[in-house]
């Protein structure tokens, strides 16, 4: 067994698509029902012991100062490329911390806390099994290994999740590939999750972290927002 020691927390994104909510506010600290998404994401961490947490920001960075000052153990690390570059940027500015490590994205909500657990048997994603067709990743698994990653969805597979869990070694072996992908070979609009998934798969033997529908929810527009929280539907209607 692996356990967990640090986390990475991916919070530098603009939150394009919940605007105008993200005009003023960076998506990871929008409330929903009165709670910043990034106080579950921390606030889980910290219930399962990961106190060493790196929050990565870029876009209205100094209003994440507050959570240095909030929670003991917190640090953040700017991605001075968040505006021109996809997300492999942000965990290529963490880069130096890829050693038994939690990567996770700040604008989601934990609602189940025990989905952070810190040991695992073999790096890998958290991921829900789906029968329905989805358009999201989706993961085949054999003897818990993954096979393949379908980036354009499909049925009846493990939907990837934006939780994943690296060993000592497997930690560094991805640092070498961002370092590869994102300073030698100039790759810099891909997901950070390319570099394992799809740059070097046959480097990697990931494993998957199973979760119930729910245990976690992940807001990626102004109208998932407005159903859960009724107090954006203005602005959604603003919007339209």
């Amino acid at each position: 067994m692996y356990t967990v020691k640090r986390a990475i927390v991916m919070a530098a994104g603009e939150g394009r698509r919940m605007r105008p909510v993200t005009l003023a506010t960076p998506k990871p600290l929008v409330r929903v029902n009165g709670v910043r998404m990034i106080d579950t994401v921390i606030g889980g961490l910290r219930e399962n012991g990961i106190d060493e947490i790196y929050v990565v920001v870029g876009y209205l960075k100094e209003q994440f100062k507050a959570l240095e000052r909030e929670y003991p153990g917190v640090k953040l690390i700017e991605n001075p490329w968040y505006d021109t570059c996809n997300n492999i940027s942000s965990l290529y500015a963490a880069r130096e911390h890829l050693r038994d490590v939690m990567i996770l994205d700040g604008d989601q909500i934990i609602r189940d806390p025990h989905i952070l657990a810190p040991q695992f048997e073999r790096s890998g994603y958290n991921v829900v099994w789906t029968d329905r067709p989805t358009e999201e990743w989706l993961l085949t698994v054999e003897n818990g290994v993954v096979a393949s990653c379908s980036r354009t969805g499909g049925s009846r597979g493990w939907q990837l999740f934006s939780v994943s869990r690296w060993s000592g070694e497997d930690g560094r072996r991805l640092r070498r590939h961002l370092e590869l992908e994102f300073e030698e070979k100039g790759n810099r609009k891909i997901y950070w999750d390319d570099v394992a998934l799809f740059c070097h798969p046959g480097d990697y033997e990931l494993g998957i972290f199973p979760m119930n529908p729910g245990d976690l929810v992940e807001v990626d527009s102004l109208a998932e927002l407005a159903a859960l929280d009724p107090s954006y539907q203005t602005c959604r209607k603003g919007a339209e």
